[in-house]
């Protein structure tokens, strides 16, 4: 679901907004798109599914907040686990480029 969530641009932007200015309502969220209001109360059900945007109630105004914890466990979980493989094999190419040019330090 989170994939499904993050696979489009509005939603990304939508995450982008609340990144830089967290809890807003959906009529500040909709100033900076250009789209219905509709159409971002849909994108913001979606990743409120998705476990992305945790809508809270305060007063009579509903604040949607950025949830990074579901992004967290991805990065953990599939990037994290690679980087010390691309780091090394970035070494040892690098490595290898000095072993064939050695003059080049």
């Amino acid at each position: 679901m989170i994939f499904k969530a993050l696979a489009d641009s509005s939603r990304r932007a939508l995450l982008d907004q609340l990144h830089s200015n967290n809890g807003q309502t959906l009529g500040a969220l909709c100033r900076h798109l250009d789209m219905t209001r509709q159409a971002v109360a849909k994108h913001l059900g979606i990743l409120v599914k998705a476990d992305l945007v945790i809508p809270l109630w305060q007063g009579r105004q509903k604040l949607h907040y950025l949830n990074p914890a579901p992004l967290k466990q991805i990065s953990d979980r599939w990037i994290d686990k690679y980087e010390g493989a691309c780091l090394r094999a970035l070494s040892d190419l690098e490595r290898g480029l000095e072993e064939l040019n050695p003059k080049s330090k």
